[in-house]
């Protein structure tokens, strides 16, 4: 069945209106009909059967029916990962919402090669893919920051009690022994540039107490395939997939 990710509350009878281009989708490419039904989500209320009440010049409006699931979240895991190219990093996203991670951060290091970033385009990969894998939330997509301002924060407590996976290309311990030492609670998992972190860069997150540097393999990965190996190694590690 059709999922929307929709932005209005929901409760039964709740009238639910879809963006204009989801009402499109809905009635020009799908060709649903009045009284058919779809589910929708809004990342607080759970998942809901709607029916298409109506359908108008400028949209459809929808009736929220039934909920079929409460509201549950995902295990707490943030994708950080240092910007690249827009392909790369447009696959990166969809990934991490595949695979469950709760937010991406972009990071700019010293060897990030700068470049525009949509992050419109960003939060709507997000959006579909979260809507094709049946996760009842969007991950946020935050916006680029220097991985020094980064750290700065984190060490002045404002990710107080978070981990951070540090995958570093030039060697660090196994994944999966790594994370079942330091056991579950909130993670984060740091994926560098296509040129590497900086031997700078590099010092600073091994001398961190809350860092731990992983090896994601004797091959170096892409950012985006890195990003891939290194949430599904969390995920079978310490994430929710016993559920």
């Amino acid at each position: 069945m059709i999922r929307l990710h929709v932005p209005t509350p929901l409760a039964p009878d709740a009238a639910v209106l879809p963006t204009l281009d989801q009402s499109r989708y809905l009635t020009q490419v799908m060709r649903l009909k009045l009284g058919d039904s779809l589910l929708a989500f809004n990342g607080r209320e759970g998942e809901w059967r709607c029916v298409i009440a109506e359908i108008l010049k400028k949209g459809v409006v929808l009736r929220a029916e039934e909920q079929l699931r409460p509201q549950v979240m995902g295990p707490d895991v943030q994708l950080l990962i240092a910007v690249v190219k827009k392909s790369a990093l447009e696959f990166a996203v969809e990934k991490a919402t595949e695979l469950g991670a709760r937010r991406v951060g972009l990071v700019v290091t010293q060897r990030t090669q700068v470049q525009h970033v949509r992050m419109d385009r960003l939060d709507a990969i997000a959006i579909e893919a979260a809507e094709q894998t049946g996760r009842l939330d969007v991950p946020m997509i935050d916006e680029p920051l220097k991985l020094a301002d980064l750290l700065d924060g984190w060490e002045a407590g404002t990710d107080s009690g978070r981990r951070l996976m540090f995958c570093d290309e030039t060697g660090g311990a196994p994944v999966m022994g790594a994370l079942a030492e330091a056991g579950g609670g909130p993670w984060s998992i740091l994926i560098g540039p296509e040129g590497g972190f900086s031997p700078e860069e590099r010092a600073r997150l091994r001398a961190l107490p809350f860092a731990t540097a992983v090896s994601l393999g004797p091959r170096i990965l892409r950012a985006d395939t890195a990003a891939v190996a290194a949430l599904t190694l969390w995920q079978a590690a310490v994430g929710d997939w016993e559920r």
